[in-house]
């Protein structure tokens, strides 16, 4: 992980903007949550930082690069949505373990982050159930 920073980030519609210059620091390892009404721009700011879309004006720095203009998938991160899709026939661990794998990570790097993650998490005990055997929340 990386230091993630937004500098006066926008986004604009025509003349609607979505998201108005936002500031932002997040350190390395540090979890964030987004939370608002409806329509105030988290899904926005998020599809920013991925690169699934464009900004309008401002920065937006991991580590020390400026990635405005990177594609996502060199951008190296990834991002939870509300509606999750959990493979139903995997266990936790091996759906947390999925897009480590299909970025050919080792092995050992894999068990590496899947730990830091369910730790920090607080979800170390589910690793061997089923979505369909996990509350709402604990998916």
């Amino acid at each position: 992980m990386a230091r993630l920073t937004l500098r006066n980030v926008v986004k604009s519609y025509g003349i609607y903007e979505a998201v108005r210059g936002i500031n932002l620091d997040i350190e390395d390892k540090e979890f964030v949550v987004f939370v608002g009404p409806s329509g105030c721009g988290k899904s926005t700011t998020l599809r920013m930082i991925a690169g699934l879309e464009h900004i309008s004006g401002g920065q937006i720095l991991i580590g020390d690069d400026v990635v405005n203009r990177l594609p996502p998938g060199k951008r190296d991160i990834a991002m939870v949505f509300q509606n999750y899709a959990l493979y139903p026939h995997m266990s936790v661990r091996e759906n947390i373990a999925f897009c480590l794998e299909q970025q050919r990570l080792p092995k050992a790097e894999i068990e590496k982050r899947i730990t830091e993650a369910t730790n920090t998490l607080r979800i170390s005990e589910l690793l061997d159930r089923r979505p369909g055997a996990l509350s709402g929340g604990q998916r």
